[in-house]
């Protein structure tokens, strides 16, 4: 692991507006060449994968550098990320079209309108869960339900760049539809297309295994473009091109906004929003960890939410969190944020200087980037990590991956997430309560008698002890367990509960205990409690709940509340 520049507390109330300035400091001038060098590598890989994203979103390829002019210099202001990369994504790309296209008709003037609402829309998302600290959010999609949506997104993305490959035209319908129309048209393909296609494809590959610090993308496209221009490919072999689109800086324009339409894209920007911040949220946290940093995920948040609201005014595209990108940017020996506004500044002299170069770009070199960039995201080693070590995992990752493709994205994100949710509120509802018992060698240790064996069970005591926090979705498994209790142990005179699990409490949690020590009383016994945190003691109070069950029968501690009940036990004898 390479050392990284420390951060210094500096700048006061400006370094948290923006972080960057916390390295000044520190920075040293051997950095400014490994964060210049990174920098340009990742120009390289950014320029070819940004006119493909901008191609995939339905967007002009242009877009795809007002993106970049956006999100790398407005990220290096605000965010964090030493090595992180801000751009946009494969799969924030196909989310926008998909949400989108619906609802353009067929128009392309209102197709580029709602594609630039959907990015302001996002932005907004981004920003006000950033200011609201609601970061914690993205954690709702459990990694393997998010892995199976992204394989599956991928898989999805990948066939509908496979006629550009090939240079067939487009079908509609599921994925499975199009990969069967494809093969059925095969025949039909344009031979020098998709030969210069797959040579683009396999040539990313070799390059990325033999010699990974190169631009790849950058080369590919470069050769292409020279062969377009050698062999006559678009008049004498029809190979489409990218043709021309404007150079210099972005005209800044506004679109016309209808409520209507916001409120038919607010759905789809906050799936994007969800599935942009989850891979983000991950590439930050992979990094991150790598080189012992922590990420704040409300302070990206907001950079993501002011990058993609400066995405807006230029005009560009959705962006998020690059893994790939970002693995290029810290392979290539980043240091610090510079290596990303770097970039940004090669990016805008493409702009002003150089995108005559781009009018002979073949169409299918962007598709061949695309599918590199994708086939990184299906995971079959984790899918196989998800199978041998838990197979209900596995399963949801297998339905959030299907619903992908049998439906579509959002229907499959949907999917996934109500997965996620169902798989949580199931989790919650099986409260683990334990048994206890006391050590025969140690009398005031009480285990699990499940995990122990020898451990002995008080005469006359129920002793149980809450493993997670109660609330109004697991309280009848507790008033289960302790039914079952009652009726498992002869003659039982007191039932204690160890509280310590749980923090706090809600109404339906204490109706709960109410008539539990209602019922308990009816059996014969007396409900005890040991351990009782300071929230659930306050909500005992208010509600009544300590005066129910008496202040008496309340105690710091197991072994007090057991000494308790045996004394009570010996007076009552006498």
């Amino acid at each position: 692991m390479r050392a990284m520049p420390p951060s210094v507390n500096t700048g006061g109330g400006l370094a948290r507006v923006f972080p960057f300035l916390r390295l000044l400091p520190a920075y040293k001038p051997a950095w400014l060449a490994a964060d210049l060098f990174a920098g340009l590598t990742l120009w390289g890989m950014l320029v070819p994968e940004g006119l493909a994203y901008a191609e995939m979103a339905g967007a002009p390829v242009q877009v795809g550098l007002y993106t970049l002019l956006a999100s790398l210099p407005l990220y290096f202001l605000f965010g964090r990320g030493r090595t992180f990369v801000c751009a946009a994504t494969s799969s924030s790309s196909i989310m926008m079209a998909a949400a989108v296209a619906p609802l353009a008709g067929g128009d392309p003037a209102r197709y580029a309108t709602l594609l630039l609402l959907l990015v302001l829309l996002t932005g907004l998302i981004f920003l006000l869960a950033g200011l609201l600290r609601l970061g914690f959010i993205s954690t709702f999609l459990s990694e393997p339900v998010m892995t199976g949506f992204v394989f599956g997104m991928a898989v999805y993305i990948a066939a509908g760049q496979l006629p550009t490959l090939t240079g067939l035209p487009k079908t509609t319908g599921d994925t499975l539809v199009q990969v069967l129309h494809l093969i059925e048209h095969l025949g039909r393909a344009n031979i020098v297309t998709l030969a210069l296609g797959v040579g683009a494809l396999a040539s990313l590959f070799l390059m990325e295994r033999l010699a990974p610090r190169l631009p790849a993308g950058l080369l590919v496209l470069g050769l292409s473009i020279v062969a377009v221009h050698v062999f006559k490919l678009e008049t004498g072999h029809g190979v489409a091109l990218v043709g021309a689109f404007p150079s210099g800086l972005p005209h800044v324009a506004f679109p016309a906004i209808r409520l209507a339409d916001a409120a038919a894209l607010l759905p789809g920007a906050f799936g994007v929003a969800l599935v942009a911040f989850s891979q983000a949220l991950g590439t930050a946290g992979t990094f991150a960890a790598k080189h012992g940093e922590d990420v704040d995920a409300d302070r990206e948040l907001t950079a993501m939410g002011l990058a993609n609201l400066g995405s807006f005014l230029l005009g560009g595209l959705v962006n998020g969190g690059s893994m790939s990108s970002t693995a290029v940017n810290d392979g290539a020996g980043a240091k610090t944020q510079a290596s990303g506004l770097t970039a940004g500044v090669m990016v805008f002299a493409t702009m002003m200087f150089l995108t005559p170069v781009f009018h002979d770009l073949p169409k299918t070199v962007l598709a061949a980037i695309v599918i590199h960039a994708v086939l990184r995201l299906m995971k079959f080693g984790e899918m196989r990590r998800f199978h041998r070590w838990r197979r209900s995992e596995f399963a949801l990752a297998m339905i959030a991956l299907l619903g992908v493709l049998c439906l579509n994205l959002f229907s499959g994100l949907l999917i996934a997430a109500t997965a996620s949710i169902l798989r949580l509120v199931w989790q919650a509802a099986m409260l683990p309560v334990s048994v206890m018992g006391r050590l025969p060698y140690a009398t005031d240790l009480y285990v699990n008698v499940e995990h122990n064996p020898r451990a002995e069970p008080v005469p006359g005591m129920i002793i149980l002890r809450l493993d997670g926090p109660l609330f109004f979705a697991n309280a009848p498994a507790l008033r289960d367990t302790v039914r079952k209790q009652l009726l498992a142990v002869p003659a039982p005179k007191a039932v204690l509960i160890e509280f310590k699990g749980a923090p706090d409490l809600d109404i339906t949690s204490v109706d709960m205990l109410l008539a539990l020590c209602a019922e308990t009383r009816k059996s014969g016994a007396q409900l005890y409690f040991a351990d009782v945190s300071p929230g659930a003691r306050k909500f005992f109070q208010r509600t009544g709940l300590d005066r129910v069950i008496g202040k008496d029968r309340m105690f710091p501690t197991v072994k007090q509340a057991v000494t308790a009940f045996v004394r009570e036990t010996r007076t009552a004898r006498r």
